[in-house]
C-alpha cells in the first residue's frame, strides 16, 4: 500500500481502531531542526553518513564542482574538519555510505563517484577509505586521508546517472540505484569488490518510481530507506532476505518535509531515526534535520496481535504516538 491509501482512525466510545499501515507510518515522528551547517564550504551536500564509532559525528560531501574532500560535523552542525582523499578525483560525487570493509572491526567511508547527468562516462568509481577518528566537539582540522582504495565498475546495460549508494552491513555488498528512469534500477557489487580490475555490476531489481537521490541501509541491515526529492520510502527486511528481495516488496512512505534541494539521507547509527540534509539553494542555508523513531510500546502491541485490529484507549494512543525516544 502507499501513502495515498489513507488510514481511518475511528473513535468509538473513546477507543481508536488502527490498521497495520497506520501503525507503520506512525513509527517515525515529526521533523526536528538540529541547526545550521556551520561550514559555508559544505554548500551542495549530496551525501551524508552518521559515524558509528565517533559519537554524534556525521560525514558529508559536496556535489560536482568541489574537490576530493569530505566534511565532518556534529549533530548541531558544528564544523569539525575537512578531510582530503589522497590520489583520487572528484568528478561528480553523489552519495556516501559508511560501514564494514576489508579489515574486521573497522569502519570505512564509501564515496560514490556515480553521478553522470549526460550519461557520458563508461566507468564509475567508489572510493573506500578507513574512517578517521573525530571528536564531536573538537576544533576543526584539515587532514589528508591516505590508503584510499578505488573500486572501478560499469553497468551491465549501458551508461546511467545515479545518486544513490548503499552498503549492506551484513554482506558488505554495495548497491547503486539509478536516477532517471521511470522505474529505476538497482544494481549490486558483491563483496569482495576488486580494487585492481574493473567489475560489472549486476542488476538485481527495479523500483516502481524514478528520481531517486539517496538511500541508506540501517546498521543492522534490517531496514532500508530510499529518497526522491519529495518522498522517503521505507522497507523492512526480514531475516534471510536479500536486499533485492526486501526491495521487491511494496514500500511505505514515512515522514519527510520537502527541502530546497534535498539529496542526502542517512540512518542514525542505532536506528533511532534518520537524518536529511539539503544543498543550499537560492540563498537558503543548509540545515540538518532529524526524524526520530517513536516509542513503539503501543504500536508493537498491534503488530503482535493476531486477532484483528487492536483497540487503544485515548491514553494509550497518546503514549504510542507522542512518546519519543532519546536520539
Amino acid at each position: 500500500m502507499c501513502w495515498s491509501s489513507r488510514l481511518i482512525a475511528v473513535s468509538l466510545l473513546g477507543v481508536a481502531i488502527f490498521s497495520p499501515l497506520q501503525a507503520q507510518q506512525s513509527n517515525f515522528g515529526s521533523r526536528v531542526d538540529l541547526g545550521l551547517i556551520e561550514l559555508g564550504a559544505l554548500s551542495e551536500a549530496s551525501g551524508i553518513a552518521a559515524s558509528r564509532k565517533n559519537a554524534e559525528v556525521l560525514w558529508a560531501h559536496n556535489d560536482s564542482g568541489d574537490s576530493n574532500r569530505v566534511f565532518a560535523f556534529n549533530r548541531s552542525g558544528k564544523h569539525l574538519g575537512i578531510f582530503t582523499l589522497a590520489g583520487v578525483q572528484a568528478r561528480d560525487w553523489e552519495d556516501l555510505a559508511l560501514g564494514p570493509g576489508p579489515e574486521e572491526g573497522a569502519d570505512y567511508l564509501y564515496i560514490g563517484e556515480i553521478g553522470d547527468n549526460g550519461a557520458q562516462h563508461d566507468l564509475k568509481y567508489v572510493y573506500r577509505v578507513r574512517e578517521p577518528e573525530v571528536a564531536a566537539h573538537q576544533a576543526p582540522v584539515a587532514l589528508t586521508l591516505t590508503a584510499v582504495e578505488t573500486i572501478a565498475w560499469r553497468y551491465p546495460d549501458g551508461r546511467r546517472d545515479a545518486e544513490t549508494l548503499m552498503l549492506d552491513p551484513a554482506t558488505k555488498d554495495l548497491y547503486v540505484v539509478s536516477k532517471r528512469e521511470a522505474a529505476v534500477r538497482v544494481y549490486r557489487a558483491a563483496y569482495p569488490q576488486s580494487t585492481t580490475d574493473t567489475i560489472t555490476l549486476a542488476q538485481v531489481t527495479t523500483l516502481s518510481f524514478g528520481g531517486v537521490t539517496a538511500g541508506a541501509i540501517s546498521s543492522t541491515g534490517a531496514e532500508i530507506l530510499i529518497k526522491t526529492y519529495d518522498t522517503i520510502y521505507y522497507w523492512k527486511r526480514s531475516a534471510g532476505q536479500t536486499v533485492a528481495q526486501a526491495l521487491s516488496q511494496t514500500p511505505i512512505k514515512i515522514p519527510y518535509i520537502v527541502e530546497p534541494q534535498g539529496e542526502a539521507l542517512c540512518w542514525q547509527p542505532e536506528g533511532k531515526g534518520y537524518y536529511t540534509l539539503s544543498e543550499e539553494f537560492r540563498g537558503i542555508p543548509a540545515r540538518l534535520y532529524f526524524y526520530p523513531r517513536l516509542a513503539s510500546t503501543g504500536l508493537k502491541r498491534y503488530h503482535d496481535s493476531r486477532r484483528g485490529p487492536a483497540l487503544f484507549s485515548a491514553r494509550q494512543l497518546e503514549t504510542a504516538l507522542f512518546s519519543v525516544q532519546r536520539f
